[in-house]
């Protein structure tokens, strides 16, 4: 009779037997399902499994698992008489059973009366509210868990000398992301941030503080500093609907409402592995206000063109990574095309003939030259990548117009800016003045670029000027008096760099010239001031600034030619 019982529904193959010489179970019953018996022992009506008895209470069934009789977590099983491991331990630590005297669960209390899940919930929310009592941390509800996954929190005893080691595992951000309901936009205008950062998990601020200490150690943050930065993270991490998921570049936005210092937050989170970069590029948010209003397969042509020009490319024709400023003039130049001929009822760049370049090419020589270099990379990019049949303007000349006579400063200015009382303004001067460095060389010279009193730039040696030597002795000394213990490793910083590795912008060194020098007009007048003094020696330009030979025999032209009519922009 007991083998007959073992017996599986010969249907679903699941459910044993639902009496003997039946060969289905009771959901399978012919013109069922048929309602089974209750329980004999527990009088349940679910899960019923032989000899009157439910899967819970047959000793020969394998029940499924559910929830924890005692704290309720999902996941006991019977062979610990339905209670976790948790419970277990604390059944046989206490013998007080009744109602909660928080929550009015009936379960195994503690000697203060309280169950065990009103225990958890506490250690979970006092985490962000250190001295908040039982009642106040179960007034909202209780988070129910699964069984048996809770560890110690404590630091293990070997690693108690250095509390901080143990929270740089828990930097690895989760795999998943809990979707929301409702997607609410982030605003600190309304809340309080003392009250968002101390929401954040303790443990997870606890590892992205040890990069905290580590920049600010680093590059000499102070106090108010450091504890913006702190702040700004704790209030990123008590925005979390998910705990440990990475925080997103856009999400740190929001720390502006509260005049919180984002770069240095981004910062730390990325040394930490805690970002997740979601920013789009300026130049991209510029170029896509730019196609507005032009065809779509147009505006994907030269989407195109822009991620080659942006990221470059090993295919051929390989392609180096261009700058924003060169793709945001390119596109300038060929931006009036593009409008004529979506006007002209063109809808992508495979219907552009060599007629219809010809008509768009302005006729002034330097307009003409600009749009016909911006077309001749537009097309060439797309012909080899197969998204157009042809190059239209290979066929179309565009002469590059012949450049201005390049003409000296006043030499007052120079003298000016050359004694100015600010010594970054009389170093970059002088460095102009006399070495001819342009702009881009400026902002990425280091300290280690000078050694003995000579510059390396570019694989070539260049000794200083004694007049240069001065001028970088007194910023040296102003350097050191303003930020003695910064760690920026370029020669010119200001009080945004001070404090981290950036270099200084372009704007930078354009203010601190001033209205009547710019850097390619003080370079110009070195290279003229060179070409007299050698006599039109091109050779000595190149080897001396590292010109082409193109770009010397521009200067050296106006020592050994008459003048030519200027028809574009001075400068090189």
């Amino acid at each position: 009779m007991s083998k007959l019982w073992k017996t599986m529904c010969r249907v679903c193959g699941t459910r044993p037997l639902a009496m003997p010489r039946v060969d289905y179970c009771f959901t399978c019953w012919p013109g069922g399902p048929v309602t089974p018996p209750p329980c004999l022992r527990c009088g349940s009506r679910s899960h019923y499994y032989a000899s009157g008895l439910c899967a819970y209470c047959h000793p020969s069934a394998i029940p499924p698992v559910d929830s924890c009789r005692n704290c309720l977590a999902w996941g006991a099983t019977r062979h610990l008489t339905w209670l976790c491991k948790g419970c277990t331990s604390w059944c046989r630590k206490y013998d007080l059973s009744g109602p909660c005297r928080v929550c009015g669960h009936a379960c195994v209390l503690d000697r203060d009366s309280v169950c065990r899940l009103c225990r958890k919930q506490a250690a979970l929310v006092r985490g962000a509210r250190a001295h908040a009592t039982l009642e106040e941390t179960n007034r909202n509800g209780q988070q129910l868990f699964v069984a048996d996954l809770f560890s110690g929190h404590g630091p293990p005893k070997s690693s108690r000398a250095r509390p901080d080691a143990e929270y740089l595992e828990l930097l690895t951000p989760a795999a998943y992301r809990q979707e929301m309901l409702f997607e609410m936009p982030r605003t600190l205008r309304h809340r309080g941030m003392h009250g968002l950062a101390q929401d954040a998990d303790p443990r997870l601020a606890a590892a992205v503080e040890v990069f905290t200490k580590e920049r600010a150690a680093r590059y000499n943050w102070g106090r108010e500093t450091t504890w913006k930065v702190r702040t700004g993270i704790n209030i990123l991490l008590g925005f979390q609907d998910t705990p440990g998921v990475a925080i997103t570049a856009s999400d740190v936005a929001v720390l502006s409402e509260v005049n919180l210092p984002i770069q240095r937050v981004v910062e730390v989170l990325g040394d930490a592995g805690m970002l997740e970069d979601d920013r789009v590029p300026a130049v991209t948010a510029w170029l896509e206000r730019q196609l507005t209003g032009l065809p779509d397969a147009i505006s994907d042509e030269v989407l195109v063109w822009f991620r080659i020009m942006l990221e470059g490319s090993t295919k051929t024709p390989r392609q180096r990574p261009r700058t924003a400023t060169t793709i945001k003039l390119y596109m300038r130049w060929m931006l009036p095309a593009l409008t004529a001929w979506a006007q002209a009822g063109r809808a992508s760049l495979r219907e552009i003939s060599v007629q219809d370049v010809k008509d768009v090419l302005p006729d002034d020589p330097l307009r003409r030259d600009q749009m016909g270099q911006a077309l001749r990379s537009l097309f060439r990019l797309l012909k080899a990548r197969r998204i157009v049949f042809r190059n239209p303007i290979s066929q179309v000349k565009t002469d590059k117009p012949s450049p201005g006579t390049p003409m000296p400063l006043n030499p007052d200015d120079i003298k000016e800016a050359l004694s100015s009382p600010d010594p970054a303004r009389a170093l970059v001067t002088a460095l102009i003045a006399f070495h001819g460095l342009t702009s881009l060389q400026l902002q990425h010279l280091q300290l280690n670029d000078i050694r003995d009193g000579r510059l390396t730039l570019g694989g070539r040696w260049i000794p200083l000027a004694e007049p240069v030597r001065r001028r970088l002795s007194n910023y040296l000394n102003y350097r050191t008096l303003h930020w003695p213990e910064t760690a920026n490793p370029h020669l010119f910083v200001h009080f945004r760099t001070a404090n981290n590795d950036g270099h200084v912008g372009y704007r930078w060194i354009f203010l601190l010239l001033g209205p009547k020098l710019n850097t390619r007009s003080l370079r110009a007048d070195r290279y003229l001031d060179e070409a007299r003094a050698t006599g039109g020696d091109t050779r000595r330009l190149t080897d001396l600034f590292g010109l082409s030979f193109q770009a010397a025999q521009r200067y050296t032209d106006t020592i050994t030619a008459p003048p030519k009519p200027s028809s574009g922009t001075q400068g090189p």
